[in-house]
């Protein structure tokens, strides 16, 4: 027996015409997602770890494979989850081809850069932050290493905190209370990164907000997901800092910090100081004057 035919408590009828079939009530189609992407997650766990090691073994090439396995399970479970109990499917989570812009995915990138990185030239130009010396390096072949950790690393946080799960609390509850949601889930994944603090768990709490609006307001997690990568871009490829509380490679130099934590974020770099805060409520303020556009059909 189907999920979709037990019964009235398990599934709601779409009001369409006859063949089309009754949707999944959130909470199963929740469970079906949860099932398909722990699923997922486990054979990309079986395949990619091997895969990247014969790969860096006949090229030296290292891929991210933790990474990896995490985007590719996660991408998984949305598809399985469509497949079966979704009939709205990729348009749902903002991932279908319309919400492929070149507009979206670059103004995403613009607002991820500078949320942070406007913040953090203030802390240079007053003398919180301070660029350090640091043994020469490559300095283009560490930004591309930096980048190819950042893009899986930045999906598969995406389609945790602002993907299927997001889709199903903004049917049950409204776009609000769940990006709260989702975005206090959002910090709380961040509490076992090394010196995580009251503070850097508000400030990332305050980033999934700030990401969650980029996705309302563009119809786009693809904007979403841009704006997660040149966020952390900025800090890792550009400033060398940390990434909540995460060191990359710093050649030639490094950013530290010379001032007070409450406002460089310490050890968690920027975007754990109330500048970058202030940036982000002011991406967010921009966001709310260019308006969102009209609701999809589904959405209503």
């Amino acid at each position: 027996m189907s999920l979709t035919e037990a019964g009235g408590r398990l599934a709601t009828p779409t009001g369409g015409g006859a063949g089309e079939r009754p949707r999944v009530t959130p909470l199963w189609r929740f469970a079906v997602f949860v099932l398909a992407s722990s699923v997922g997650v486990l054979g990309c766990r079986a395949v990619i770890p091997v895969f990247a090691a014969v790969l860096e073994d006949r090229t030296g090439v290292r891929l991210p494979s933790f990474v990896l396995t995490l985007s590719a399970g996660m991408l998984i479970g949305h598809w399985w989850t469509f497949r079966q109990a979704e009939p709205h499917g990729w348009r749902l989570v903002m991932l279908d081809r319309s919400a492929l812009s070149l507009r979206a995915v670059l103004s995403g990138a613009a607002f991820g850069a500078a949320a942070v990185g406007v913040p953090s030239l203030l802390l240079l130009a007053i003398g919180w932050l301070r660029l350090e010396p640091m043994p020469e390096g490559d300095l283009l072949t560490s930004a591309l290493l930096t980048l190819g950790l950042l893009i899986p690393a930045a999906l598969w946080e995406e389609l945790v905190a602002r993907g299927y799960a997001l889709a199903l609390l903004r049917e049950r509850f409204g776009a609000r209370t769940a990006i709260a949601i989702t975005s206090v889930a959002f910090g709380l994944m961040h509490l076992e990164n090394q010196g995580a603090t009251f503070q850097s768990i508000a400030l990332v709490t305050l980033a999934g907000i700030f990401l969650g609006s980029i996705v309302m307001a563009m119809r786009s997690l693809y904007a979403a997901w841009s704006a997660h990568v040149a966020w952390n871009f900025v800090m890792a490829g550009v400033m060398h800092t940390s990434v909540s509380g995460m060191g990359m490679g710093t050649p030639n130099y490094r950013t530290i910090d010379a001032g007070p934590d409450w406002a460089t974020g310490g050890m968690w770099g920027p975007e754990a100081g109330i500048f970058a805060g202030a940036g982000m409520v002011l991406g967010m303020y921009l966001l709310l004057r260019r308006g969102a556009r009209p609701a999809a059909p589904d959405e209503t």
